[in-house]
């Protein structure tokens, strides 16, 4: 869990690093809105694309391979943040390689999680993993009072671009066992059903939109509302640190019931658009109050979505979680640059409110493909039913009831 949650971290930091610095690199850069939206975007539009081509790469080459891929991609990119971005024109290329490197640790990490936790631990791993990009903005703030303030937002760049250095070295350098996944029992695996599915997909492709839109922006917004770069790296490390904690909760208790996991992931997703409403106020208190419960309650779903539709996903869990994957990097791709360019055009206030109705739209998507769940584990029962957490009965174990 460790290991991966770093991997991931790592991966995920650049553009909440870049968020979270967002005045000081827009004066250092003389970049608007909306280009730094489009860089943010192009970050995870990389990774969506780079994910597919990181399970091709680790299928074929193997771990160590695709760890090299990743250290060297990070590392590249965060030299060309400190040393050779100096506007626009190279901005967006350099997040270009960030994103591919996102994808390699992403890619690494959840090949880790599927193959060494038992199933009666995935709730709590998904749930440690996923914190690993609220840890992302929460060192993202921490960098404004400290490594940013001192030396300059660049240098923030060179610590990430070092540890690129020491995953590439150290996975050239120590012995990395190949586990292959054992093969399904008794025929042809037993898929997810494809509908609900790509529903989940969908919604949380609105989520991710609004998510990622309030981690790029929140610090501009507080700017605008008269909080200093300072205090808003201050509340995106409290409100990340908050959504640690609920996401590993969530992901404990997860392992710990017979279903029910996706009304608590529409619970959360409505709470964030309650919050989006009160940073649409504008008053300090309220960037403080509601930008601090957006991070912590309504952006705690994302390990128990992917840990839900994993479990569901009968012998096919990769697959099913690949396909809420690719819907988070979409929205990431996407919500930056749209909301961004919105707020530049009408302003910070109807935008939270637009980012807002993501999250209703999101919440409703996820209940209705709940029911389509539900619908086809009665007419299709899997060959290996579901017990308590993410297990399975297997044959000649007794199964748990309740």
């Amino acid at each position: 869990m460790g290991s991966a949650s770093g991997l991931t971290t790592l991966g995920a930091l650049p553009p909440f690093l870049l968020g979270a610095q967002a005045v000081w690199v827009r004066e250092d850069l003389r970049v608007g809105l909306g280009v730094f939206g489009a860089a943010v975007s192009a970050f995870f539009a990389a990774a969506a694309v780079g994910s597919v081509l990181a399970g091709v790469l680790f299928d074929r080459a193997g771990r160590r391979t695709g760890l090299v891929a990743a250290g060297a991609l990070v590392a590249t990119g965060g030299l060309g943040m400190a040393g050779v971005v100096s506007g626009a024109a190279l901005l967006v290329p350099t997040m270009v390689v960030l994103g591919l490197g996102n994808a390699c640790c992403q890619t690494a990490a959840n090949t880790s999680m599927a193959r060494a936790l038992p199933p009666g631990r995935r709730g709590l791993g998904f749930g440690v993993k996923q914190s690993a990009v609220p840890v992302a903005i929460m060192l993202g703030g921490l960098a404004v009072p400290t490594v940013g303030g001192w030396l300059g937002w660049r240098s923030t760049f060179v610590v990430t671009a070092a540890v690129g250095v020491v995953v590439a070295v150290g996975a050239l350098l120590r012995p990395l066992p190949e586990v292959r996944a054992a093969a399904p029992e008794g025929g042809l695996p037993d898929r997810p059903p494809w509908p609900p599915l790509v529903l989940a997909g969908v919604a949380i492709t609105f989520a991710s939109a609004a998510a990622n839109f309030l981690g790029a922006f929140v610090a501009s917004w507080a700017a605008v509302v008269g909080m200093g770069p300072t205090a808003a790296g201050v509340l995106m490390a409290c409100g990340s640190a908050g959504s640690v904690a609920v996401r590993i909760l969530s992901g404990w208790r997860a392992d710990g019931r017979h279903g029910g996991n996706l009304p608590v992931v529409a619970v959360q997703m409505f709470s964030g658009a309650v919050c989006f409403a009160g940073l649409a106020l504008g008053a300090p208190w309220a960037v403080v109050v509601f930008g601090f419960l957006a991070f912590a309650v309504g952006w705690a779903w994302p390990g128990l979505l992917l840990f839900a539709v994993a479990r569901v996903g009968r012998d096919s869990p990769a697959r099913s979680s690949g396909v809420i994957q690719a819907g988070a990097f979409v929205g990431g791709a996407t919500g930056p640059a749209l909301f961004g360019s919105m707020a530049g055009a009408v302003g910070f206030e109807r935008t939270w409110l637009a980012a807002g109705s993501c999250f209703v739209v999101a919440g409703v998507l996820v209940l209705v493909s709940r029911r389509g769940f539900a619908a086809d584990l009665l007419s299709r029962p899997p060959r290996e039913p579901l017990t308590w957490g993410g297990g399975r009965i297997r044959e000649g174990e007794p199964g748990r009831r309740g």
